[in-house]
């Protein structure tokens, strides 16, 4: 079983909302355009520190996070995170990792866009039941 890789639209969502509210254009707000590894075992997004930095992202609280070794570790978050993946659009927190380390994209994302991983064809994808937005049940 290979990387699922995808790329991933990152603005701060304070920022959007702002620019909408006040007629202005979201166009020149800071963006990132980011190569994520898709991570079905992580919970949160994880974004490098310069990335959080080069959005703005308000500081939120502490997490202590989980590695593949079993190592633990408390980590700072981030608010107010909008995510763009496929043409589908979330906000959200995220954890803040070190300068320059690998995003991930966890399990909350997939969960609230409604993508389902291709683990034989290497991708990332909606569900064949909601091709065109995201399914979520409410019970």
């Amino acid at each position: 079983m290979g990387e699922v890789r995808i790329k991933a639209r990152l603005r701060n969502f304070v920022d959007v909302a702002l620019a909408e509210r006040g007629g202005g254009t979201v166009d020149r707000l800071p963006t990132s355009e980011l190569d994520c590894l898709v991570d079905t075992g992580a919970v949160m997004i994880l974004l490098p520190a310069d990335e959080v930095g080069k959005l703005g992202l308000a500081r939120g609280g502490r997490v202590i996070v989980t590695y593949a070794d079993d190592r633990r570790e408390e980590l700072s978050t981030a608010r107010g995170l909008e995510v763009t993946v496929l043409g589908r659009t979330m906000v959200t927190d995220c954890v803040i990792g070190p300068p320059l380390c690998e995003p991930l994209l966890g399990h909350l994302v997939l969960e609230e866009l409604d993508l389902v991983v291709d683990c034989a064809r290497r991708s990332l994808g909606p569900r064949p039941e909601s091709p065109n937005l995201p399914l979520l049940k409410l019970k």
